[in-house]
């Protein structure tokens, strides 16, 4: 089994690369969806975030308001540690219970490790080969200011939030450079999908 971290800045593109991974047949953890389903209402996780936050970022529902923990675990740093020191060992607990099965059903699988932190937690050390997808800052910012609606200051504070993209290109076997075209992104992706397949062949 060859385990592949992707990583990036947020809003950086890594869900297109994803993409094109699975549908050139890798199998995807998707550390966010992983968070998303600890923060469901009844998970321990989402009642120990509800105790230390307080009810203001339950929403009716009583799930969490991502966006308003957002604005918070943003703004404060021991707050986010705090959030992170929670989240990230039972996100990698996750994915070990997913590497697990996945062992035991196919074991010349790929699979592709999708998250944003992986470097700033240290867990790319787990990786086969890392890649990190790179935009500049000013599209990230324009992307979260359009999809996601956020202002210049709550794009710029969640982008600071996270290690430079520059920095994080150090680490990485791969870049793919998200600054062009849709279709350029996804012609890198492809290639770097054949060159770690190849790789992995030769290994074997």
């Amino acid at each position: 089994m060859l385990i592949v971290g992707l990583t990036g800045g947020i809003a950086s593109g890594k869900s297109l690369v994803t993409r094109v991974f699975r549908d050139l047949g890798a199998h995807i953890i998707d550390a966010d969806k992983i968070v998303h389903d600890l923060l469901a209402p009844g998970q321990d996780a989402c009642s120990e975030v509800i105790g230390h936050f307080g009810r203001d970022i339950q929403l009716p529902d009583g799930s969490i308001d991502r966006r308003k923990l957002g604005d918070i675990i943003f703004n404060h740093p021991e707050e986010r540690a705090w959030l992170n020191q929670c989240i990230h060992p039972r996100v990698f607990k996750a994915y070990q219970t997913q590497i697990h099965h996945l062992r035991d059903r196919q074991l010349d699988a790929m699979v592709i490790m999708d998250a944003a932190l992986l470097i700033e937690t240290g867990y790319h050390k787990h990786m086969d080969k890392l890649i990190v997808v790179y935009a500049g800052q000013q599209d990230q910012l324009k992307r979260l200011m359009e999809r996601d609606r956020f202002t210049l200051e709550q794009s710029m504070a969640r982008i600071s939030s996270q290690m430079p993209l520059d920095e994080k290109k150090k680490y990485a076997d791969y870049v793919i450079e998200n600054t062009g075209t849709r279709e350029a992104t996804e012609r890198q992706a492809r290639e770097i999908f054949v060159k770690i397949k190849a790789e992995a062949g030769r290994r074997e």
